[in-house]
């Protein structure tokens, strides 16, 4: 994963096409604390990017109570805690 990061021509934020994940949100809902690790760090990850359903990789991470995954996104000053998915809800929900 370090190996293909570490090339410019990587789109961290590309979705996939059945459910509109990004790694970010696998990589959160699996509980690859590592992987959000090293996605996170780069500049271009979009922390509140939405899939198909309005999640965001924090509603993901709170919904499967994954707390190391949670303090490392709430520590971005980009993360919005109030996002609503399509159903309405906040990660807090």
């Amino acid at each position: 994963m370090r190996l293909l990061l570490g090339r410019d021509n990587v789109d961290i934020n590309a979705k996939d096409s059945f459910l509109g994940r990004i790694p970010l949100s696998w990589a959160v809902k699996n509980r690859h604390e590592a992987a959000v690790r090293l996605l996170i760090e780069r500049d271009d990850a979009d922390i509140n990017v939405k899939d198909n359903c309005g999640r965001t990789p924090l509603s993901w991470a709170t919904e499967n109570g994954h707390e190391a995954i949670v303090r490392l996104l709430i520590e971005r000053d980009e993360v919005d805690i109030n996002v609503k998915d399509n159903d309405g809800q906040t990660p807090l929900s």
